[in-house]
């Protein structure tokens, strides 16, 4: 993904590119701009690593709707744990019998974000709070 990297920072001159493994996020106050490289990008991905971007994973939207990236919701201000990973969350919490090192290693994970209640929430389930 170096090459493809590249590509966007040097070719597409993409200001506000990050990547964490295969995903990544382009971010530009110019709508335009997106729509014109996405296409392009598609295209290097699939002729140069032959890779393809999963077509219900593409979106356009503002950032103040939140954008979507490594299980997170990132605003402007905050951050908070995406629906269906918190969901997965208290389902593995539960399916291990709450487990005080689950329950602390997804502690650990929620304190990167807006989580005050979720924590108070994982807590009362985990029996931890008196």
């Amino acid at each position: 993904m170096n090459e493809f990297d590249q590509f966007v920072k040097h070719r597409l001159k993409a200001k506000y590119y990050l990547r964490y493994a295969d995903d990544f996020a382009v971010l530009s106050t110019d709508k335009t701009c997106l729509e014109k490289i996405l296409p392009v990008m598609q295209e290097f991905l699939g002729s140069k690593l032959k890779l393809a971007m999963h077509p219900d994973k593409i979106s356009i939207q503002t950032v103040a709707s939140g954008v979507d990236f490594l299980g997170w919701v990132h605003f402007p201000d905050h951050r908070v744990l995406r629906t269906t990973t918190k969901k997965r969350m208290f389902r593995n919490i539960q399916a291990k019998d709450e487990k005080e090192e689950t329950v602390q290693s997804y502690l650990g994970l929620i304190s990167h974000g807006n989580s005050w209640k979720l924590r108070q929430k994982i807590l009362r389930k985990g029996k931890l709070l008196n």
